[in-house]
C-alpha cells in the first residue's frame, strides 16, 4: 500500500462490534504519531468525545531494536467472538467479542514489530508482539497515555503490594509520580479504568509513571533480566471505557487472558473461610485457637478454615497435624499459610514457614505432602512487587498447585491480571489495604467508610479481592462502619475464597438471620450489576446466583445519604426479601425485616458510614411475613 492510499487507510476510523468505542491513529504516510480513542454516549444522543489518547506506543529492546517506527501495513478488521465459563468472578458465562486490526511496523533492524488492536463494546487492548529477537532484552514499552490536568482520577500509589488508597484527585501529583493499577479516570460522564492482562512467564508486570511531564503517563515495565530468542508477546494493556455500569460488569480483562489450562477444574470449589489472624494480629500456632475457628466453621457451615502463618511452631507441643485432623474430622477443609521466602523479604524478616516454596523440587515435595494430608489450598504471602521473576514464580506455584489440585491465594502480592481465566485454582489474590490494616494503623478508622465506596469501582474490577471484611467487632484499631455497612461488604467485594475476618464469639454472637446470611452467602457470581452510586461517595450494587439477588450497598460518607435503589431489572412485584439495615443503636445494631417487593423504585436511608444488604428469591418462601424482634422500629414496606 502506498502513497495517498495509505496514508488514507492511516486515518481510517476502526469501531467496536456495537459502534461505541471509536479508535483512529494520528500521523501522515507512514508515520504513526498517536492514536485516538473515542466513545459514543448513548444518554447524549450518541455524542461522540475522545476519551484517550495514547501519545506514545512501541518498545525498546537491548539490541537496539524498536527506534524510529516505519509503519508497513494496516490489517482489515478481524471479528473476535468466543464463549467462555469462569468458575468464579462476576460474571459465569462470558463473551469474547472483539474487532482486531494490526499495525505492522518495520524499525532500524528491519525486524517485524506487530500492535495487535483489539476493540471491545467495553474498551479497548492491545499488545505488541516481536519476531526473530536474538539473545535480547526487552529495554522499555514506550506507551504513554496523555491525561489533561483538572480530569477527575482515582490513583494508587504504587507499592510492591499494591495495599494504598484511592483518592480522588484532579492532577498527576503524587509522592513518588508512580501509580499502581487499576487506575480510574472520569471525562464528562464517561470513565476509563487503565490495566493490564495477559501476564506470562516473559513478561515483567507493569504500572505507570509522570515524572517530568504529569500529564503524560508512561507505562513502566519492573524488572525483567532475561534475554529472549525468538518470538515474545507483550502483556495486554488494557482501558475499561464506558459508564459506571459498564465498568462494574466488564470483563475484559479475563476476555484477553489465555484460555484455562487445567484439564481438569471439578475439584475446584469457591467458598467462605474462618481466618485465624484478625482477631490476634499473629498467626495460627495455638491449637486450642484454631479449633475454635474450626468449630465456628461447621456451626456457620463454611467450608474452610484458614490456618495462617506460624503452624511451623506450634505451642504446647501440638503439631499441625493435629490441627488438620481436628478440621478434617470435623468436615472443614483447610487451608495453609506460607511464606513466598522472595529476596523482598529475607531483607526485613517475616514468619514462617520459609523456604519450602522456592526451590521446584521442595515445591513438589510439599504440595505432595500438602495433598495427601487432605489440605485444600495454600495462601502464599509476601510476593516482591511486578518483576519478571515474581511473574514466573507466581505461575510455576500455580501450575504446580494444580497437579497436586490445591487452590491458591496469593497475598503481598500484586492486583489480578487475568490468571484466574488460565488458572482457575487461584481462587483470590489481595493487592488491596484491606481489613488487616486494622491491625497495623489507625488510618483504616476513619477512611475506611470512602476507601471501600471507592474499591468496587476501582480495584474490585479487575478480579477478585481478598479484602477479609465483615468486622463486627475491632482488633488494635476500632472501625466506625456500621454493622449493615460491614454486612454488604462481602457482596460488594467479590473474592472467591471469601474469609470472614471476625473471631468467632463475634459472628455468633449476631441473630440468627445474620448467621443464616453468611452460611448460605455465594462467593462465586452468575452475574453482576451496578444500580447506583458513585467512587468514594455511595455504591450500591446487585449479584446474582441462580435466582436469587443479593443486593448490597453502603454509605461512603459521614452524614446520612439515601441509596437509589432500582429493582426493575432484577425482579418482578411480590417477589420476596429479607431487608438487613442498621438501627441506630449500640445495643440492638439489627434491624431485619421480611416483606414482599410492592415498588421497582426507591431509595434506603443510610447512616453515616451504613449500608444495607438485600436477598431477593423470586418464587420461594423462604421466611415469614413478619418484622423480627430485634426491630427498633417497624416498616410498612421496604421499597
Amino acid at each position: 500500500m502506498q502513497g495517498a492510499a495509505f496514508a488514507q487507510n492511516l486515518r481510517e476510523t476502526f469501531s467496536s462490534p456495537n459502534g461505541k468505542i471509536e479508535w483512529k491513529a494520528e500521523g501522515e504516510k507512514n508515520k504513526v504519531k498517536a492514536f485516538d480513542v473515542a466513545y459514543r454516549d448513548a444518554s447524549k444522543g450518541n455524542k461522540e468525545s475522545q476519551v484517550l489518547h495514547i501519545s506514545g506506543y512501541g518498545l525498546t529492546t537491548g539490541d537496539g531494536g524498536g527506534r524510529n517506527l516505519i509503519l508497513k501495513n494496516i490489517s482489515k478488521p478481524k471479528y473476535i467472538s468466543e464463549h467462555y465459563q469462569m468458575l468464579m468472578g462476576k460474571k459465569s458465562e462470558c463473551k469474547n467479542e472483539a474487532n482486531e486490526i494490526v499495525y505492522t511496523f518495520g524499525d532500524d533492524l528491519k525486524r517485524p514489530l506487530r500492535m495487535v488492536v483489539r476493540l471491545y463494546n467495553d474498551g479497548v487492548a492491545f499488545r505488541y508482539e516481536l519476531e526473530g529477537l536474538q539473545h535480547t532484552a526487552i529495554k522499555q514499552d514506550l506507551t504513554t497515555y496523555h491525561i489533561s490536568e483538572g480530569t477527575r482520577r482515582w490513583f494508587q500509589e504504587w507499592t510492591e503490594s499494591y495495599e494504598n488508597f484511592f483518592p480522588l484527585s484532579t492532577t498527576g501529583k503524587g509522592g513518588k509520580q508512580h501509580w499502581g493499577y487499576p487506575c480510574l479516570l472520569e471525562q464528562n460522564g464517561v470513565f476509563s479504568l487503565f490495566t493490564e492482562a495477559g501476564i506470562e512467564r516473559i513478561n515483567s508486570a507493569s504500572s505507570l509513571k509522570n515524572g517530568q511531564n504529569p500529564e503524560d503517563y508512561h507505562v513502566f515495565l519492573d524488572e525483567n533480566t532475561q534475554h529472549y530468542s525468538g518470538n515474545w508477546k507483550s502483556p495486554w494493556r488494557v482501558v475499561v471505557i464506558g459508564k459506571k455500569q459498564d465498568l462494574i460488569a466488564s470483563t475484559l480483562v479475563t476476555d484477553v487472558s489465555a484460555p484455562c489450562r487445567l484439564k481438569d477444574t471439578s475439584w475446584i470449589k469457591p467458598g467462605s473461610v474462618s481466618w485465624i489472624y484478625w482477631a490476634y494480629n499473629h498467626g495460627s500456632n495455638d491449637l486450642n485457637i484454631i479449633k475454635k475457628y474450626v468449630d465456628m466453621a461447621k456451626t456457620l457451615h463454611l467450608p474452610y478454615v484458614l490456618i495462617d502463618a506460624e503452624w511451623d511452631e506450634m505451642k504446647n507441643g501440638a503439631t499441625i497435624e493435629e490441627a488438620l485432623k481436628y478440621a478434617k474430622d470435623r468436615g472443614v477443609k483447610p487451608l495453609l499459610w506460607y511464606n513466598s521466602s522472595t529476596a523482598w523479604i529475607k531483607a526485613w524478616g517475616a514468619p514462617g514457614p520459609h523456604n519450602r516454596l522456592n526451590a521446584p523440587e521442595n515445591r513438589e515435595k510439599e504440595f505432595a505432602w500438602l495433598e495427601k494430608m487432605g489440605v485444600a489450598g495454600v495462601k502464599i504471602d509476601f510476593f516482591a512487587g511486578d518483576k519478571q521473576e515474581t511473574m514466573e514464580y507466581c505461575i510455576d506455584l500455580l501450575e504446580c498447585a494444580a497437579r497436586h489440585h490445591l487452590t491458591v491465594n496469593f497475598h503481598g502480592a500484586t492486583v489480578p491480571r487475568g490468571w484466574q481465566r488460565t488458572y482457575p485454582n487461584l481462587l483470590s489474590t489481595e493487592g488491596v489495604y484491606g481489613a488487616e490494616w486494622y491491625n497495623n494503623e489507625s488510618v483504616l478508622t476513619k477512611k475506611a467508610a470512602c476507601h471501600n465506596a471507592t474499591l468496587p469501582f476501582t480495584r474490585g474490577i479487575v478480579g477478585s479481592m481478598d479484602y477479609t471484611p465483615c468486622t463486627f467487632s475491632d482488633s488494635q484499631h476500632p472501625h466506625i462502619t456500621t454493622h449493615a455497612h460491614e454486612l454488604a461488604l462481602p457482596i460488594l467485594f467479590e473474592s472467591a475464597l471469601m474469609h470472614w475476618a471476625d473471631k468467632p464469639e463475634s459472628y455468633l454472637a449476631q441473630p440468627k438471620e445474620v448467621q443464616d446470611f453468611i452460611s448460605n452467602m455465594p462467593t462465586a457470581w452468575d452475574e453482576t450489576r451496578l444500580l447506583s452510586g458513585y467512587p468514594g461517595e455511595s455504591v450500591v450494587m446487585a449479584r446474582r446466583k441462580g435466582s436469587t439477588w443479593y443486593v448490597a450497598g453502603i454509605n461512603g460518607k459521614d452524614e446520612s445519604l439515601k441509596l437509589a435503589l432500582n429493582l426493575s431489572s432484577l425482579t418482578k412485584q411480590n417477589s420476596r426479601v429479607v431487608l438487613f439495615e442498621d438501627s441506630g443503636t449500640a445495643k440492638n445494631p439489627w434491624k431485619i425485616s421480611y416483606r414482599k417487593v410492592r415498588g421497582m423504585k426507591d431509595y434506603i436511608n443510610a447512616q453515616p458510614r451504613g449500608g444495607f444488604v438485600m436477598v431477593i428469591k423470586s418464587k420461594k418462601r423462604f421466611a415469614p411475613n413478619k418484622v423480627r424482634s430485634v426491630f427498633l422500629e417497624c416498616i410498612e414496606c421496604i421499597i
